[in-house]
């Protein structure tokens, strides 16, 4: 202001335009529309002076615009439904100028109409250039200023991270408060974002913390690998902003400011002792500025998403993310490979033993990968040096003796005879874990292909007559009757009992 009062001081002083361009500084062509406006206020320069700088800016910065003709007020008033038309795929201004000029045949041509629309939105949103489709992007950032919660016990503050994000067509906002930055916080909050916007945009677009990107590059940044998991989960892409240009990510930036006047002076009236109740607040503030009207345009940022982007968004998958965590080790000779935080084992295929495996853990599940192929996948257990193990990884003879248990003997017993079934169950009774008795068992029962079922049957009952139950007392028994050539119905008459020469560690009870 002080500017154009000296242009107008020289003005009336006689000075020419050239003279006060070089002494004032000003553009020729700016200085002559100061001085046109000048002509045509009728006013003096006394009593130009005695004008408040506000009324000077009124009459030569922002003069009073010419009232619009009905042709172009009709085409001003279409241009906000054009506006949000115009964030749907496939939509063109030419093709919403046909269906302008289809309702108003005596309308402007297509090269005035994309002037008029060009010079609106220059009005409505002078900074924002870029045009955003529904369902296209969402870009997400922390803000610089941090929120605060009270230990009630204590009274210590404990500054907390803002995280902030938005849409790009219909620029609706979520704002969460998450104790950090790290990666853990940051995931949970996009996951939060997308299940608040209830569906998942093409593609994210993150600042460059190391949260997001390990390694920023002009052409090809190295992503986190457990955020670029997260982003296969829900099938969508991340497109980091580039290092140091704002601009590829104004639109958030934007938000951040927004929010400091309309969520933080609301928020920062009351103190809060956890983040569910400062998330509650926030989350009643930002209702309000979801639904508040957007500048220059007869709808809100809730109604544009709900009329324009949230069809547009792809829909969440069934299951939320789990954020997975990882490690190494190598694969022990017993097939197993232990997972050191929760010291358990868990098996692989056999092929595998000696080599060095990645294992991926969740809250639920392990998965264990070998050349970026997974090869196994268990449910996670808790329970330290316990073994979580799959029958068809084993080798076929540690497959078959990892089925061993004592109903697997009983009901082999029992498919010969009764009396097979009974020594068998008193054999088991006598160990003090049925492990113990399990080689016991497999040789007593391989006994009916080596002697017969008939002998067998025979042997287990004279053994049951004795008391004595193990392998070898059946093991005697079948020899002697071998060695005399006894037939099965013979030894039924045979009166043979125990003497010294079959003695020995548990033959007896």
């Amino acid at each position: 202001m002080i500017k154009i009062r000296q242009i107008l001081r020289m003005h009336t002083q006689g000075y020419s335009k050239l003279k006060i361009a070089a002494q004032t500084g000003v553009a020729r062509n700016t200085l002559k529309k100061y001085i046109k406006s000048f002509s045509a206020s009728g006013l003096s320069f006394e009593e130009i002076s005695e004008l408040s700088d506000k009324d000077l800016e009124d009459l030569f910065v922002n003069p009073e615009p010419k009232p619009l003709d009905e042709k172009l007020q009709i085409l001003f008033e279409r241009f906000p439904s054009i506006d949000k038309e115009l964030k749907k795929k496939g939509v063109t201004r030419y093709l919403l100028w046909e269906q302008y000029r289809s309702e108003h045949p005596d309308g402007f041509g297509v090269s005035q109409f994309k002037h008029y629309y060009a010079q609106w939105k220059a009005q409505v949103n002078p900074v924002m250039r870029m045009e955003h489709k529904a369902g296209d992007k969402l870009y997400v950032d922390f803000a610089g200023d941090k929120l605060s919660i009270v230990d009630p016990q204590s009274g210590e503050v404990t500054a907390v991270e803002v995280f902030v994000c938005i849409l790009g067509a219909s620029q609706l906002t979520y704002v969460e408060a998450v104790m950090t930055q790290q990666k853990e916080d940051f995931i949970a909050a996009c996951e939060n974002a997308l299940h608040f916007y209830g569906g998942v945009p093409a593609a994210i677009v993150p600042d460059n913390l190391k949260s997001a990107v390990i390694r920023s590059n002009k052409f090809e940044p190295t992503l986190n690998e457990t955020f670029a998991d997260f982003a296969e989960h829900y099938s969508t892409s991340i497109l980091p902003a580039r290092a140091y240009r704002p601009r590829d990510k104004a639109l958030v930036e934007n938000a951040v400011r927004i929010i400091y006047s309309r969520i933080y002076v609301k928020v920062r009236r009351n103190p809060y002792h956890n983040l569910t109740d400062l998330n509650q607040a926030i989350r009643q503030a930002l209702q309000e500025h979801n639904a508040a009207m957007l500048r220059g345009r007869n709808y809100s940022r809730q109604q544009q998403f709900d009329e324009v982007e949230k069809a547009a968004l792809m829909p969440l998958p069934v299951l939320r993310y789990e954020l997975k965590k990882q490690c190494f080790a190598t694969v022990a000779k017993n097939g197993h490979v232990g997972l050191g935080a929760d010291k358990h084992y868990y098996s692989v295929p056999y092929r595998y033993i000696g080599k060095k495996v990645k294992l991926l853990y969740s809250r639920h599940t392990v998965e264990i990968y070998y050349n970026y192929e997974r090869i196994a996948v268990h449910r996670r257990l808790k329970s330290p040096y316990q073994y979580t193990t799959e029958k068809e990884h084993l080798a076929s003879t540690h497959r078959f003796v990892s089925e061993w248990t004592p109903e697997r003997f009983t009901s082999w017993a029992e498919s010969i005879h009764e009396d097979v079934k009974l020594y068998i169950l008193k054999v088991l009774d006598r160990k003090q874990h049925p492990e113990q008795a399990y080689k016991s068992c497999m040789g007593i029962l391989g006994f009916a292909k080596k002697a017969g079922t008939e002998r067998l049957i025979k042997a287990c009952q004279r053994a049951l007559g004795y008391g004595a139950y193990n392998y070898k007392t059946i093991q005697k028994i079948l020899e002697r009757e071998l060695d005399l050539g006894l037939t099965p119905d013979e030894t039924d008459q045979l009166k043979m009992p125990f003497h010294d020469n079959i003695r020995g560690e548990g033959y007896y009870q």
